[in-house]
């Protein structure tokens, strides 16, 4: 993989190993490239936290842009803590422990990784997921695009094609809505509960918002390939 396609990575903390695994499964269905790396349960397999599972995790996920490491207790926060005490300056600098929900946070991150946010951008995604990032400052309207879809894939924007729909509308700089909700936040856009049937109203006031809002129409109308 080339400097520019290295993607920061994630270190999910659990003190269960099946906990880590398994958020690790659940967040590769929405962001399958991103680097994903489990760090549950002690060393024995028992409930606990493990230094060394934790240390390993980092190196692991670590491709030179960003590491962020996301807990589930306090105690895993501490370990988190320990591990990165123990790493070399140049690495430690780009490791950040994120107070987030594991759950929540770790999906926003993860999207956020795998559309090639830098580490500061993966960090705001897993605030933004429980409203503990500041909001972007107001700027100034102009005329709104705005663009009326009725979604006909058979499962709605779950989780699979809101990720789809998110990665599409973080590649434009302009900033867009659907139902009043910010397109690039996953987790926003899943809380609209759209399924089938419904519509969506795809909106920007950007001076360069209609490509958007043509695009992100273009993609709902597809079904995303589903029956």
């Amino acid at each position: 993989m080339s400097a520019a396609e290295r993607l920061v990575g994630l270190v999910f903390i659990s003190h269960s190993t099946k906990i880590a695994e398994g958020l690790v499964d659940l967040a590769r269905q929405m962001a399958p490239h991103a680097t994903m790396v489990p760090a549950g349960g002690r060393d024995d397999g028992g409930i606990g936290t493990s230094f060394e599972k934790v240390v390993n995790a980092i190196a692991q996920a670590d491709a030179g842009v960003g590491v962020v490491l996301l807990c589930d207790l306090g105690s895993a926060i501490l370990t988190a803590e320990a591990a990165l005490d123990f790493l070399e300056d140049a690495v430690r600098t780009r490791v950040r422990i994120v107070d987030a929900p594991l759950v929540e946070g770790g999906v926003a991150a993860a999207v956020a990784a795998e559309i090639g946010g830098d580490l500061e951008s993966v960090v705001r995604a897993a605030h933004v997921a429980v409203g503990s990032a500041p909001a972007p400052a107001a700027e100034p309207t102009t005329p709104q695009v705005t663009r009326t879809v009725t979604l006909v894939n058979k499962d709605g924007l779950h989780a699979r094609p809101a990720a789809d729909f998110v990665k599409l509308a973080s590649t434009f700089k302009a900033r867009v809505t659907v139902n009043g909700k910010d397109a690039s936040s996953l987790l926003a856009v899943m809380s609209l509960g759209l399924i089938r049937g419904m519509t969506a109203e795809i909106s920007s006031s950007d001076e360069n918002g209609a490509e958007a809002v043509a695009a992100l129409g273009n993609l709902l109308e597809s079904g995303f390939g589903e029956e």
